[in-house]
């Protein structure tokens, strides 16, 4: 039994999650990214948060509308955070865990066939990638480059990976969905023989 762990990234082409004067999806959103989201949020999954992203979310489904809200308020959700109100979370179908996540994330892993999905938590997300933790990166590349302005880099800083492509989606005819399967580098994946050095 082992539960699939999937990192939802959105980002501008320089790799950054936000921008500070930017607004949200940095302006591009259009109806294939919107069709996206609801079908990813569909799916039978559990939502992984840290403590600011969801309470980033959790005021969102309250001050906007957006297709899927209610698939994220009707889906099972953990949010990892030692401030957050276990009896009382603030968004309906969430348990908290005051516990270190990598240590959570491997036992569910383990003792779930749930498969489980985290939408930006930046330090969280960079921990889990570090542990090996991850099955699925899915990057959205938004056609925008925030520069001096973005913040909320996912890589910058973080270990290193070689990713194997498994699907690639244009959105919109201009925003870019990457479906990686990340394996930390210097590992070896199974079935793979070993890597010959260039130069």
């Amino acid at each position: 039994m082992s539960a699939d762990f999937t990192v939802d990234f959105f980002c501008s082409l320089d790799g950054y999650g936000s921008a500070e004067g930017w607004p949200g999806y940095w302006g591009k959103e259009g109806p294939e990214v919107v069709g996206d989201r609801v079908r990813t949020f569909a799916q039978d999954q559990v939502l992984v948060f840290g403590a600011t992203t969801f309470r980033e979310f959790a005021r969102f489904i309250v001050e906007y509308d957006e297709p899927y809200y209610q698939s994220l308020t009707d889906l099972p959700k953990i949010v990892f955070s030692s401030t957050i109100d276990p009896a009382a979370p603030g968004w309906r179908n969430t348990t908290v865990l005051n516990e270190d996540a990598v240590t959570a994330i491997e036992r569910l892993k383990r003792t779930t066939d749930v498969p489980m999905r985290c939408h930006g938590s930046i330090s969280l997300n960079r921990a889990l990638l570090a542990a090996g933790l991850v099955d699925r990166l899915e990057v959205m590349v938004f056609p925008a480059i925030t520069g001096r302005a973005g913040y909320a880099a996912l890589f910058q800083g973080g270990a290193e990976f070689d990713l194997d492509l498994v699907e690639t989606t244009v959105f919109d005819g201009r925003t870019v969905k990457l479906v990686y399967e990340p394996h930390l580098h210097g590992e070896i994946p199974e079935g793979v023989g070993p890597r010959r050095s260039h130069g």
